[in-house]
């Protein structure tokens, strides 16, 4: 599973963990589009796949 980091924070959503109000295994693409980051509250555009 692809992992997307927050280009304000550094945060990284990883779909194994998930993120507060969604559930581990949600795809990136599938979180709602009002999805902020839970460190800086950046909204979902802030974040770019990772590159392994």
């Amino acid at each position: 599973m692809e992992r997307w980091r927050c280009r304000k924070c550094g945060y990284v959503y990883d779909p194994r963990v998930g993120a507060p109000g969604y559930k581990k295994g949600a795809a990136f693409e599938d979180l709602k589009d009002s999805f902020k980051c839970p460190l800086c509250r950046a909204p979902k555009t802030s974040f770019r796949k990772m590159r392994d």
